[in-house]
């Protein structure tokens, strides 16, 4: 069963520049990808890019997010990119080949989002913690990072180069959508301040932790709904002992 490129999503976090944001979806034209995903750009940024000359139309029908969680809901899988550099990582990394590897059999199955990070920062650890696993082109040490146009273009090529290969579906149920993910992780993350679990000193830190966690359990769409129902019970049996609680 061979993969598609219509279930590949490009999500750009923060862009700034419309010269990179033209070059992006130049390359995806190129290759044959089109569905592009902007989170939070530079509004001036994101406005001329939509006037630059070689990609109008699928710039035009380019979609904006308020948030990374919205911009992957309807995605099973989400690969974040990263230079590495001195960063403590705390996703698998794979770099390009064998990470285009792992997309193109992801795509056999389900939609894949690619996140690629602001010119100037690339992701945050925030971002990071609703991706899978983190893609890196091997570049030398005295000039890792690349471009943002450059560096979709060299990904979406080492896609593309193996377009004929064919990889076979696993025989399992079909992947939760990183929508119903995402909505375990916000149940999971009341049901635990509900219960003073976390602390809320290091409240953000244990949300990426728990985002990458849950991430990890690669959940099938029936067992997702099954948590999710669990979870929404506990919650509210919690949020009832509270109203139940006595006035001191």
């Amino acid at each position: 069963m061979p993969y598609s490129l219509n279930d590949l999503r490009v999500v750009l976090v923060a862009p700034r520049n419309p010269l990179n944001i033209g070059a992006v979806a130049r390359a995806m034209s190129n290759f044959g990808v089109n569905d592009l995903r902007v989170v939070n750009p530079y509004e001036v940024a994101f406005r001329d890019a939509k006037s630059a000359v070689g990609a109008s139309p699928l710039l035009a029908a380019a979609r904006e997010f308020n948030n990374i969680a919205e911009a992957v809901g309807d995605c099973a899988w989400v690969v974040g990119t990263t230079a590495i550099g001195h960063r403590d990582l705390q996703q698998p990394v794979k770099v390009l080949v064998s990470g285009a590897r792992s997309i193109r059999a992801k795509l056999v199955r389900s939609p894949v989002a690619i996140l690629f990070g602001s010119e100037k920062w690339g992701l945050s650890n925030d971002a990071l913690s609703h991706c899978h696993w983190v893609l890196h082109i091997p570049t030398r040490e005295e000039h890792q990072s690349m471009n943002l146009g450059q560096a979709v273009a060299v990904c979406l090529y080492e896609l593309v180069r193996a377009k004929e290969v064919k990889t076979l579906a696993l025989a399992q149920g079909n992947p939760a959508t990183l929508e119903v993910v995402e909505r375990i992780t916000v149940t999971l993350l009341a049901a635990l301040r509900s219960s003073e679990y976390i602390n809320p000193k290091t409240g953000q830190l244990a949300e990426e932790k728990l985002r990458r966690m849950i991430r990890r359990m690669t959940l099938e769409e029936a067992d997702a709904e099954v948590l999710l129902g669990m979870l929404h019970k506990i919650l509210w049996k919690l949020q009832q002992a509270e109203k139940e609680k006595p006035a001191v």
